[in-house]
């Protein structure tokens, strides 16, 4: 139960909330640096499109004759990708970081990160309850 793939499902979108706020401090810190490029972290895109596989909306999946065989292709292992940001105004020196959208999205990615673990505290929440007898 411990082991569940929505428990999954959240852990690694902590950790890609986890990856963007560093991507993003990085970007932020180094907004005076000639020639830096920023870069952002692409991470709902390749979940939604795993939980699409995983609905029977998606991909092809591979035929198993044994439950014991490894799955083919990446199922279940979306995982965040840094990389650069080729939308972004170069300014004079070179360095295309932008102040408002960096802080725009930090904002978000922090809604975004409240959200999770408020998710992963109701689930285990929800565990404590059924171990301690629901109340009763």
């Amino acid at each position: 139960m411990l082991d569940s793939y929505h428990l999954q499902v959240l852990e690694r979108s902590l950790d890609a909330a986890t990856l963007r706020h560093r991507t993003i401090a990085n970007n932020l810190a180094n907004i005076d640096t000639p020639q830096f490029k920023s870069q952002q972290v692409i991470f709902e895109s390749f979940l939604q499109d795993e939980l699409n596989a995983r609905a029977g909306n998606g991909k092809l999946e591979a035929y198993r004759t044994n439950q014991r065989h490894l799955p083919f292709g990446n199922a279940g292992v979306a995982v965040p990708q840094v990389v650069s940001n080729p939308n972004n105004f170069i300014q004079n020196s070179g360095n295309d970081v932008d102040l408002e959208a960096e802080t725009t999205e930090l904002a978000k990615n922090q809604i975004w990160y409240s959200g999770l673990t408020q998710l992963t505290a109701g689930h285990f929440q929800k565990l404590r309850s059924v171990i301690e007898g629901g109340g009763k």
